[in-house]
């Protein structure tokens, strides 16, 4: 089978300038072939390669393949909307890996695995989100006065308990306990878990509020557990009558377990877990900060195997047996989570941020350090920031706010398009904010110049775009001209296989026709007793009208020992295990016994097969004839040192 596309292996990303010395190795129907592209295709075909080509072996195919992908091109296939569309969405998928640092990714994958192997016991303190960064920064201000106040003796669970907004101060004063990682939000998590034991983190800020933590200790993690659970709830603020009556009930299911009762099919009858009871109270396995915590304590207490007594939680009473328990998993195991988790924190965009840096060093950004003296100057000249300022200075201007790459300029009226002309402040405050949009729409712009130009500066990600196009191009006309074309072919087909009789011999004879094979006798009866009073043009269509289902009539082309049906109704073969169960009666409704193959459809395949090897054989002696090759012998020799 044709493989559609050359799949290839991403070797990295990082930025590669293009190379000086790549020299033209040779030229198809004009077009240039450079070194690079060659010496990529030759060293991946050696890699994949049971027995290793030689140069020259491999340098014909190659001629071979590019003369395929130039008909391709001279056919304009290239030029289609339908593959203009595929192509794109490859080129999508293709450019993603060359606009991240995977460096920083696999940093950060590592340090998100690291802190998986252990618990911290923390503290905390919350405090409400302000409305802008003033209020935020005052915010964190008093909690860095109530971090000094912990410092100077006082103490932090009567100070959680008088400021902090969280809702399980509650229960907990401020104490957490002991917490594992890929539970709470990466800024929280982080600070958690890097600050020492024993010490107070510096205020922090998360979509939820201001935070202060406490570290306490730290443990290995244990890891996590399986159980199966048989829960019977009670209702929110139920009184002690109340669960009174649940307990009752949990002891009378406790009590059968105690006796031998079988703990899934009570859970099934008994649970009220609506997502477990069904699996016979299962739960997959879960580690700490997963659960409730009285019912975490329980399950990891146990020993695999050991069943709990009754216990309550917020939601009712419990009943828990301990299954089986593992470690921490290893990080090929939890990269899978890890990597999903980063896409929806601030980690997300750490890989294209750090690419994005080192594309702007690569092009030697800069920043107009004239430009804000400059927009002074217009606003005073105005009079005030304004619509008319944005409309008629900001959108007409062509004073340079930065440069990249060797003659890229940014224009001060990009500008226009981004900041908000009904905006009302003093020029000391618009031109600051008008200068706080330079580098964002700078990183867009290098970053746009950068992808659009990949393919010029990046010798890796142009040879991996050309892999693909040229693969693409490769099957499409491939198709049209040899595997389709042949199959299409049914006049040609028809006088290949009348040319060439002698390669297509049986060694033993097959059974050519129409098999039927009934439900049982009383039906094969009743249709033998029809055959004989039907015309043999609509023989097939009335028996499968009126019988339906009862009968199976199956076209075949077998030698004895191909086919059960064809082995048991032909050759009398009487194996049981060839008889079909549904189907167990057969006979010959039409054809017999031919010693050779009559037509092109006895060996369709084979015929096909070798039709498209003469096609294809044909096909390139016509490439070689119609499109010019040129070969650089010298740079070819670079290659064999």
């Amino acid at each position: 089978m044709k493989s559609k596309l050359i799949l290839c292996a991403l070797a990295g990303t990082a930025l590669l300038a293009l190379a000086a010395n790549d020299p033209v190795l040779m030229k198809i129907n004009g077009k240039e072939i450079k070194l690079s592209e060659f010496q990529y295709l030759y060293n991946k075909n050696n890699q994949q390669q049971v027995q290793e080509e030689t140069l020259d072996q491999y340098v014909d195919r190659f001629v071979t393949y590019k003369l395929k992908v130039a008909d391709a091109e001279a056919s304009k296939i290239d030029t289609l909307p339908s593959f203009q569309k595929e192509f794109n969405g490859y080129k999508t998928d293709l450019v993603k890996p060359f606009l991240v640092d995977e460096s920083v990714q696999e940093r950060l994958v590592n340090e998100a695995y690291e802190r998986m192997k252990y618990n911290v016991d923390v503290d905390h303190i919350m405090m409400p989100l302000g409305k802008d960064k003033i209020e935020n920064d005052e915010i964190q201000a008093r909690l860095d006065s109530i971090k000094n106040c912990v410092k100077n003796g006082e103490d932090f669970y009567e100070l959680a308990k008088k400021f902090s907004i969280d809702p399980s101060i509650r229960n907990n004063n401020g104490h957490y306990g002991f917490i594992a990682a890929g539970v709470f939000p990466y800024v929280w998590e982080y600070a958690a878990f890097n600050t020492p034991v024993g010490e107070i983190s510096a205020p922090i800020r998360t979509d939820f509020g201001n935070h202060l933590i406490r570290v306490n200790g730290k443990r290995e993690d244990p890891g996590q557990v399986e159980v199966e659970h048989i829960l019977r709830v009670f209702p929110r603020g139920a009184n002690d009558s109340l669960k009174a009556i649940t307990k009752a009930e949990i002891d009378s299911i406790y009590t059968a377990l105690m006796n031998g009762a079988d703990f899934e099919e009570l859970a099934k009858a008994k649970s009220q877990d609506p997502g477990s009871a069904k699996n016979g109270g299962k739960l997959p396995f879960f580690g700490i900060n997963r659960m409730v915590k009285p019912f975490e304590e329980v399950a990891f207490r146990l020993q695999d195997g050991e069943m709990s007594a009754p216990f309550e939680t917020n939601y009712g009473y419990h009943i828990v047996k301990k299954l089986a328990h593992k470690g921490v998993p290893t990080l090929e195991e939890a990269r899978k989570g890890i990597e999903a988790q980063m896409t929806r924190d601030e980690r997300a965009n750490a890989p294209r941020d750090a690419k994005l840096e080192e594309v702007m060093k690569f092009y030697n950004y800069k920043e107009n350090p004239k430009f804000g003296d400059y927009l002074e100057k217009e606003l005073a000249k105005n009079g005030r920031y304004d619509s008319t300022f944005v409309a008629s200075v900001l959108k007409n201007s062509t004073f340079p706010m930065c440069t990249f790459a060797k003659d890229q300029v940014i224009p001060a009226s990009e500008l226009a398009k981004v900041v908000n002309p009904k905006a009302k402040m003093n020029n000391e405050s618009a031109k600051g904010y008008i200068m706080s949009y330079i580098k964002s729409i700078a990183k867009k712009q290098v970053m746009d110049y950068y992808v659009n130009n990949l393919i010029n500066d990046n010798v890796e990600y142009r040879n991996l775009i050309n892999e693909y196009r040229d693969g693409m191009l490769l099957f499409e006309i491939s198709n049209q001209k040899v595997w389709e074309g042949a199959s299409k072919d049914t006049l040609g087909l028809r006088q290949f296989f009348e040319a060439n009789r002698q390669n297509y011999k049986w060694d033993q004879p097959h059974f050519k026709g129409i098999i039927l094979s009934a439900k049982n006798d009383s039906i094969m009866q009743r249709v033998k007793a029809d055959i004989l009073t039907l015309g043999a043009d609509t023989l097939t269509t009335t028996l499968h009208n009126k019988y339906k289902r009862d009968i199976k009539m199956e076209r075949m082309n077998f030698a004895q020992g191909e086919n059960n049906t064809v082995d048991r109704v032909v050759f009398n073969d009487n194996d049981p295990a060839k008889v079909d169960a549904n189907y167990p009666v057969g006979m010959i409704l039409q054809g017999g016994l031919i010693d050779q193959p009559q037509e092109v459809a006895d060996v369709k395949g084979q015929v096909t097969s070798d039709y498209q090897d003469l096609l294809e054989k044909n096909w390139v002696q016509e490439l070689k004839r119609k499109y010019p090759v040129e070969i650089n012998k010298k740079v070819l020799k670079k290659i064999k040192k």
